[in-house]
């Protein structure tokens, strides 16, 4: 059965030329920027300035320009929509809306929870053709900052090599990296910023930059969890790969009335699991809660089930259905991706990439595990007699706990797992659900949340993204941004 990042939730439970995408050496300093009105834009000066296209609202092409994933934010008029071509394209649109003051957004995937990436009145700056994959002998990978996940799942499966990423196939190489990034080989190789050797950013000044270990290590260091669009607009992306490894994966649910033992048995075995093996525990909230568990092995199905078989074991409960399959690397990030009846190109967006994948409005919010619940039934409780949400909680173990919690702007090193709590529907019903559930999971977690899943209705959030590492971002904000041009409401620069 093919599972995607959405009904993980409920049903289990190159373009361009990449010579305009790779890293530069240095910078590539801006055409002096002329101050313009505030809020008014030359818009057919920037046009002629552009390889890609412009879209304003009186343009045909504008209404399905500005859509992002989740059909919620479809009531958002952005002044313009501009479909960067490269990485000048990216500083015209920036340097146009700095000079005007106007707000500016990079989109890669169009997933923002909070919708940033479609901001009303702004410029978005569509980095969507920008998409290049590019393997050198080494194994590193160039990744235009467009980039969707199946785009560089079957990029580097050609080439014989592995990123550990998401599962959504349509979620964006650049929020997902920015954010941190968890996935099914997370445990075995790290979130996928962890894996960044450098990045290709246009900064506030309309500069383009560098950002490594070695060039930029401040804004390299915020690239690696800080979030998305508060330092600048990356282009491109470099990341170290792995050889594509065998993999194995599966489903294990369970009869309703379990999730007690079944979640105080899976905290204390992934707490300890090898690296190869990772896991997620879905649960369906209802009278009683029902759940399952899914994962992903690094080797062979055999030695994965031996695993398996400690885990059910654990938890004293007979499964109600249990499978397992062995899979190499690019049928095993289709099958999490709900692609596994769908051949590469049908693996895209139908909305503006030609593909058979939808968009879907939902309402979601996180919290972090830092460590195991004390009193699983406590969680029970809190999903018992709701209907239609569903909490998805991703192991964060093995190679993520080896990193130190400053090391990078992600905070979490060594919690247990993240949270996401999701409804599939968008209103206010829906909205005031999932508050209410994040905020009765927060007393268990303490104030923590993902920005991966931004929610602009969290209270204390920077301190909740970010934790000891706010103030330090904060910094590196005003630093590179010292004007506010990148500027939402759960900006850095507001941290």
């Amino acid at each position: 059965m093919a599972i995607d990042r959405r009904n993980l939730l409920r049903a289990t439970g190159l373009g361009l030329g990449l010579a305009a995408l790779g890293p530069v050496t240095g910078c590539v300093p801006a055409e002096p920027r002329a101050e313009t009105p505030a809020g008014q834009v030359d818009w057919a000066g920037l046009r002629q300035r552009l390889a890609g296209p412009l879209h304003l609202p009186a343009d045909s092409g504008y209404g399905t320009a500005k859509l992002a994933y989740n059909p919620i934010f479809d009531t958002r008029t952005p002044a313009a929509v501009a479909q960067a071509a490269n990485a000048s394209d990216v500083q015209a649109c920036v340097n146009a809306a700095a000079s005007a003051r106007i707000r500016v957004a990079a989109r890669s995937g169009g997933h923002s929870y909070g919708g940033y990436s479609t901001p009303d009145n702004g410029l978005v700056v569509d980095l969507g053709a920008m998409n290049g994959v590019e393997v050198k002998p080494d194994g590193t990978a160039i990744i235009g900052a467009g980039a969707r996940l199946m785009d560089v799942y079957s990029a580097l499966a050609k080439a014989g090599r592995c990123l550990p990423a998401g599962s959504c196939p349509t979620v964006g190489i650049a929020g997902l990296t920015l954010g941190g990034g968890i996935g099914v080989l997370t445990g075995k190789y790290g979130l996928t910023c962890d894996n960044l050797i450098s990045a290709q950013v246009v900064t506030a000044d309309g500069t383009v930059r560098t950002a490594s270990a070695t060039s930029e290590p401040d804004l390299f260091w915020a690239l690696r969890g800080g979030g998305g669009g508060n330092f600048g607009i990356v282009t491109s992306f470099t990341f170290k790969t792995v050889a594509a490894p065998q993999l194995a994966v599966f489903q294990v649910r369970f009869p309703a009335g379990s999730l007690t033992e079944v979640l105080g048995a899976w905290q204390s075995f992934t707490a300890s699991a090898p690296d190869e093996f990772w896991s997620t525990l879905g649960i369906s909230a209802g009278s009683p809660p029902t759940c399952r568990i899914n994962g992903c092995y690094v080797g062979s199905e055999s030695n994965m089930n031996a695993l398996v078989d400690k885990l059910v074991a654990a938890t004293r409960t007979q499964p109600a259905n249990r499978y397992s399959l062995s899979k190499d690397y690019l049928s095993a990030m289709m099958y999490f991706g709900g692609c596994a009846n769908y051949s590469v190109e049908q693996c895209r967006p139908d909305w503006n990439g030609g593909g058979v994948l939808g968009r879907e409005s939902f309402t979601a919010s996180s919290r972090i595990l830092t460590k195991p619940l004390s009193d699983p039934s406590r969680l029970t409780a809190l999903l018992t007699g709701r209907t239609g949400m569903d909490i998805l909680l991703d192991s964060l173990s093995g190679a993520p706990a080896r990193i130190g919690p400053k090391d990078t702007a992600f905070p979490y090193r060594g919690a247990l797992a993240t949270a996401q709590i999701y409804v599939g529907a968008t209103t206010p019903e829906a909205r005031a659900a999932v508050n209410d559930m994040r905020d009765g999971l927060g007393k268990l977690t303490g104030n923590t949340a993902f920005v991966n899943y931004i929610d602009p209705g969290l209270s204390d959030w920077a301190s909740a993204y970010y934790g000891d590492n706010a103030s330090r971002l904060r910094g590196i904000a005003k630093h590179y941004d010292p004007s506010g041009v990148f500027t939402f409401d759960q900006s850095a620069s507001k941290v």
